[in-house]
């Protein structure tokens, strides 16, 4: 990301000393492919930073040890021999215990006491909570709010619309209008971020690998069904973050909420 926004810079300076030459216009696409970059970079490093280290096949390893291959989706190990793996999977939870009722919440409760049981293997749930400030929050709630309804409306209006898309939407919604009565009524609101973690062994690194993400497959299909929940598996930037959450959490909501943008 820095790379790109020293390209724009660079290219922005040649444009404007260019006098209107071949350097202005030189200078000019460089500064527009830089700014493109960055912006791309800051707002979608997961996805950008993956297909850069695959395609030049680049491995990454930590100041501890950890190895991160080029499809940046684990994060792998090596102890006396045996290799270790470690996936993780965000978990976006649409509704909260406060708003169920208590025969839903009962039912919530057995839902996921079926899912601990389905596990196969060693599995963590990390829930990172801290009370949101609630200055910005209405705005926020009310912009996202508006794009659940456009994206919602948007799939009604197709000929053939995704049934299991207009649920999560409204779900979307839903959960929006909740968060807005709440602040009405002056509740402060609670944030949340979950992610679950998954580790496998194997006498190689190839074979680790392959392990841990049948394992997290597993494990993906698991909590979305039985909790209702949407997964998504984490990668790079996204992986990396809650990797280091296992070691040290951030030290305010305002450190938080910055390292999830």
């Amino acid at each position: 990301m820095y790379v790109s926004i020293g390209l724009a810079f660079l290219g922005a300076l040649f444009a404007m000393i260019g006098g209107g030459g071949i350097f202005s216009m030189i200078g000019g696409i460089a500064a527009g492919i830089g700014g493109l970059l960055g912006i791309l970079f800051s707002r979608y490093g997961y996805i950008m930073i993956p297909l850069i280290t695959k395609g030049t096949k680049t491995i990454m390893i930590t100041d501890t040890g950890y190895e991160i291959p080029p499809s940046q989706d684990v994060i792998v190990k090596e102890s006396q021999g045996i290799y270790y793996a470690s996936a993780f999977l965000g978990i976006k939870i649409f509704e909260s215990a406060s708003e169920k009722s208590s025969e839903e919440n009962v039912l919530y409760n057995e839902s996921f006491e079926r899912a601990i049981s389905n596990l196969r293997n060693v599995t963590k749930i990390a829930y990172l909570l801290y009370v949101e400030d609630i200055g910005e929050k209405r705005k926020t709630i009310e912009a996202k709010r508006a794009e659940a309804q456009l994206r919602l409306a948007r799939e009604r209006e197709k000929p053939e619309p995704d049934v299991l898309r207009i649920d999560k939407y409204e779900r979307e919604v839903a959960l929006w209008d909740l968060q807005l009565n709440k602040l009405v009524k002056g509740i402060k609101p609670m944030g949340v971020i979950a992610y679950a973690m998954t580790t496998a062994t194997g006498v190689s690194k190839e074979g680790a690998i392959a392990g841990v993400k049948v394992q997290a497959n597993e494990l993906k299909s698991i909590l979305a069904n039985s909790l209702n929940v949407e997964i998504e598996w984490l990668t790079a930037d996204e992986m990396l973050k809650c990797f280091e959450w296992e070691r040290i959490l951030p030290t305010s909501p305002q450190e938080l909420e910055e390292s999830m943008v």
